[in-house]
């Protein structure tokens, strides 16, 4: 009689935990390139020697055997040209144990699986196989030799975003959530949305690339609508996720952009994405970030007298952080030596290619100054190397007259942060992208990308400069240098108590001269809120003064500012911001000029997680949020957002307004779902303070 297969089972449960898939919260089979998994199949009959038996795999709209999108793999023949293997592991009476192994060059995504015997054709239930990027092959461009780092960059579903300044830096926790419902569909209806040519499929390159365009909503209706205007009534605010899940659930049910994100939002979500499909990432974040738009690896900051930054005058801008994602992979399209971690970017800032998209780029390339070689890899230069320029604008007969007062070569790409691998701490990798400043080959990296960059003259590029007269260029490109004084003069910006919101700031100006002589010193100084992107969003104000110093001495100089003066804005920015301070020392009888920055953020009173230290699968817990107002003024509009992955899905309780001392308790109760180490995340917003969240780990 006829052989008819009349079962297939995919063996889920073997396999999954075999591919490193088992987390996948999907019916189907999930399986990683270049690795064999197994079948079962029972059949009408016994298996006899002249039966015919084929399976086959088929990707895309037509698969075709010509292009490699089909696949028919006969466990008797010869292996399939397309490097995918099949063989008879063991046939007993009606059942037979098949082993497949694709090819490590596979496209990746779904493939349809039919089995035939003879005539017939056999399709079963769930017959979509889901095919991954295999870091853990090593003939897979994505290879990850160490397994703490697959653990950590392929299989961790949570982290850290590093936000902030500078000096102060704190980490904001992201639920990834890579494993989670409809986020692995959302993942392929992405890569059928891209209109990668599926050859192209095969390639961490051109996939991470697609996918650095589509988590932008930008030209191509994508995940996330980018939005810095500090008004989000129709949508929700940037600062409202704490994670991509509920993001790319609602992209996947409605396949509309998701309102809103900003970079962190973006790398967040593209962190998901990569980690989905297998291909090793990590979040980036890199503070003082240059956004040059001339890419002449200079940004300008133009100030009033009184070292009030000047809104919208500058193209250019530096952010106080930005965040955007490394890609693990072998850029089989690149010379020799550029393999491993490749910035990409998600975040709409420049067009690339006539698309907002940016990378994959080399992080040697990065750091050696080979910025030639694809992609974007000057915009990502100038993001961790540009100059800062200073300029004060000056009233003179009416007329607006531009004074340089110095350039500063270290301020841009400063401690470059991602989470360290299989802990709870932050890992600096700014020597990943830079040599150290001012070492030798710092110089030669600068040299060799600066002969690629063209750098225009010092001249003020401000939107209207243009027409000013010939005569104000300095048209020699050089590489600037940091600005030696008579005096020796340095400027430091400190504060004397912590920033709590509702009380007063109190700051301080330290103005040091440090070679023999009598120094007068004109001082101004300014303090204003800025939003992450450099945006001025209030001036709170300033102190000007003229201080006199004798030889190698120093004097501190206050700015204080009550707390009516910023309350305000804080509760009507839908931002959170932070405190930015500038001053400008001139020294009298000398050239000697300097500016100096400083950003610091405000500190918040903690939410605290009760809740206990393990829990058993299935079985109900409690876990309460406790939060009390220490601070002198009350929290309008409070909402607590929560969210544990295999715990309990995102939910928010509206707190409403939370007056000085009060206590707020919220519980939830929880059933785990998923073994092992699970985080519980919690986030508190108001109409003052934006940026209260913490974490709590629970082993199940």
């Amino acid at each position: 009689s006829d052989l008819k297969v009349t079962g297939l089972d995919f063996l889920k449960s073997q396999n999954c935990r075999l591919h490193h898939t088992d987390a996948y919260n999907i019916s189907n089979l999930v399986v990683r390139r270049g690795q064999p998994f197994l079948l079962q199949l029972t059949f009408s009959r016994e298996l006899q020697a002249p039966d015919k038996l084929s399976l086959s795999f088929g990707i895309g709209e037509n698969p075709m055997r010509s292009r490699g999108t089909l696949m028919s793999l006969n466990p008797r023949r010869e292996e399939d040209l397309s490097r995918w293997q099949i063989s008879i592991v063991k046939s007993s009476g009606k059942e037979c144990l098949l082993s497949v192994t694709s090819s490590p060059m596979a496209p990746v995504g779904k493939y349809i699986l039919n089995v035939k015997t003879g005539n017939n054709i056999y399709k079963p239930e769930n017959g979509e196989v889901y095919l991954l990027f295999n870091p853990w092959c090593e003939d897979d461009v994505v290879f990850m030799a160490d397994e703490a780092q697959r653990k950590e960059y392929v299989l961790n579903d949570t982290g850290y975003i590093y936000v902030g300044s500078a000096y102060s830096i704190y980490n904001r926790p992201w639920n990834f959530g890579q494993f989670e419902e409809f986020v692995l569909d959302a993942c392929m209806y992405l890569l059928d949305k891209s209109k990668l040519k599926l050859s192209n499929r095969r390639d961490p390159m051109f996939v991470s690339r697609a996918m650095s365009a589509l988590v932008n909503a930008n030209d191509d209706s994508g995940v996330l609508l980018g939005n810095w205007s500090g008004n989000y009534n129709n949508g929700t605010s940037p600062l409202d996720w704490i994670g991509s899940v509920s993001i790319l659930q609602k992209y996947y049910k409605t396949k509309q952009p998701v309102l809103y994100g900003q970079c962190w939002v973006f790398a967040g979500v593209l962190t998901t994405v990569m980690r989905c499909l297998g291909i090793p990432s990590r979040c980036v974040s890199n503070f003082n970030s240059a956004h040059d738009t001339e890419e002449n690896l200079r940004v300008d900051i133009y100030l009033n007298e009184l070292g009030e930054k000047l809104n919208g005058m500058s193209l250019d801008s530096v952010w106080n952080f930005h965040v955007w994602n490394d890609v693990w992979m072998k850029r089989t399209d690149l010379p020799a030596g550029f393999d491993g971690w490749q910035a990409i970017d998600s975040t709409p800032q420049e067009q690339s290619q006539g698309f907002f998209q940016c990378g994959p780029c080399p992080l040697k390339a990065i750091r050696e100054g080979d910025v030639y070689l694809p992609f974007d890899s000057k915009f990502v230069y100038a993001e961790v190397n540009a100059d800062k320029v200073y300029w004060v604008v000056k009233k003179v007969n009416g007329k607006d007259k531009y004074i340089r007062i110095n350039t500063e070569t270290q301020g841009i790409g400063m401690n470059i942060s991602t989470k360290a691998v299989g802990q709870d701490r932050r890992e600096d990798i700014t020597w990943q992208y830079k040599f150290p400043e001012g070492s030798e080959e710092e110089r030669k990296s600068m040299q060799k990308a600066s002969s690629f960059i063209r750098p225009s003259g010092i001249v003020p590029r401000a939107r209207f400069a243009s027409s000013l007269p010939a005569g104000h260029v300095d048209p020699k490109p050089t590489v600037l240098q940091e600005t030696v004084t008579k005096s020796g003069l340095q400027l430091e910006i400190t504060s004397k108590a912590a920033l709590y919101p509702g009380n007063p700031l109190e700051l301080a100006i330290i103005v040091k001269t440090s070679t023999p002589g009598s120094w007068t010193i004109n001082l101004a100084s300014s303090c204003q809120l800025q939003s992450y992107t450099g945006k001025v969003e209030a001036s709170l104000g300033h102190v000007k003064e003229t201080v006199k110093l004798e030889g190698k001495s120093e004097v501190q100089v206050p700015l204080n500012i009550a707390a009516d003066t910023y309350m305000k804005t804080l509760a009507s920015v839908e931002d959170e911001v932070l405190i930015h301070i500038t001053a400008i020392a001139e020294v009298q009888g000398t050239d000697d000029k300097l500016t100096k920055e400083m950003t610091m953020s405000f500190e918040y009173p903690p939410i605290t997680v009760q809740m206990p230290e393990t829990a058993k699968l299935n079985k109900e817990f409690t876990c309460a949020f406790i939060f009390k107002n220490k601070l002198n003024v009350p929290l309008d509009n409070c909402k607590l957002l929560v969210e544990g992955l295999g715990i309990f899905k995102m939910s928010m309780f509206d707190q409403g307004d939370v007056k000085p001392g009060r206590i707020i308790k919220s519980e939830i109760i929880c059933t785990p779902t998923r073994l092992g180490e699970k985080k519980i995340v919690a986030k508190l917003t108001s109409n003052q303070v934006k940026g209260i969240s913490t974490e709590k780990t629970i082993t199940i």
